[in-house]
């Protein structure tokens, strides 16, 4: 019998959907976007997620030390001792957030075809921990959006395991953000996280997504980062546009502001 080995041993000759230097080429592109949007579809469908709440923030938000500095150490110099009070802060209040939004938003109930208000973040560490070890609090599951970066991002521990994914495309990932939004909740943060409230505020401002409630976690920041009234005056966005979103200084603030802009809390009764 005459060898087919070499036939059998082509690159040409695997099957395409085990053929990684194929999967993996410029001209599957496509395929990679349809791959990375059904995979994250369809766990969350398992699990019944109807809605959630969005909750971005800066990785680097730590919480407070467990192990405060003895008495007779070095103090911190003034403006770091600030900024690490400030960190403790809003990561404590991502993390009662999450446990409010979790209890009283209806993520602990699988009920009528699935959960609402299901809290979910980028996955990684600082506010995205918080969010996530809120809704574990709870004993609610939540959801962790990651995204393989050159510097790997770790998902924190706190995301439900079913529903913690990795991402290649940022594009996939914003899109699975923003699909399931009931409403957002911004912490501050740096360039992800202003990348993440604009491209939701655009999307908003331009129809593309129902309206949804949109609050920026601590005024005093976010009015020092970015002057919204200097685009106003300029003519670069209408007056209306700045009622796209309001401003919040604590956790029981953030979660009342979304209820009265509209997030939907109530449900109907079994069997109505």
């Amino acid at each position: 019998m005459t060898d087919n080995t070499p036939q059998k041993q082509s690159p040409s000759f695997r099957l395409a959907a085990l053929d990684q230097d194929f999967i993996l080429g410029d001209t599957t592109r496509g395929v990679r976007f349809l791959l990375e949007y059904e995979k994250a579809e369809e766990r969350l469908r398992a699990w019944g997620v109807l809605s959630t709440i969005v909750v971005f923030g800066s990785a680097r938000t730590r919480p407070a030390p467990e192990d405060p500095a003895p008495a007779d150490a070095a103090p911190a110099p003034a403006a770091f001792a600030r900024q690490v009070e400030r960190n403790a802060r809003w990561y404590g209040e991502a993390r009662r957030f999450g446990r409010i939004a979790s209890e009283r938003g209806g993520a602990l109930k699988n009920s009528h075809g699935g959960r609402r208000n299901v809290i979910a973040t980028g996955g990684g560490g600082g506010i995205m921990e918080a969010a996530n070890r809120g809704a574990a609090d709870a004993g609610a599951p939540s959801i962790g959006f990651n995204i393989r970066l050159p510097m790997e991002q770790e998902p924190n521990p706190y995301t439900t395991p079913e529903l913690t994914f990795q991402f290649h495309y940022f594009a996939m990932r914003k899109m699975h953000l923003a699909m399931r939004a009931a409403a957002l909740v911004v912490f501050p943060g740096g360039f992800g996280t202003l990348d993440e409230l604009f491209e939701i505020l655009t999307l908003t401002q331009t129809r593309k997504t129902p309206h949804v409630p949109i609050v920026c976690f601590d005024r005093a920041y976010w009015t020092r980062v970015l002057n919204f009234d200097a685009l106003l005056e300029e003519g670069m966005i209408a007056a209306a546009d700045l009622d796209l979103f309001s401003f919040a200084d604590s956790a029981e603030d953030a979660w009342a502001t979304l209820v009265q802009r509209g997030l939907t809390t109530e449900f109907p009764a079994e069997g109505d």
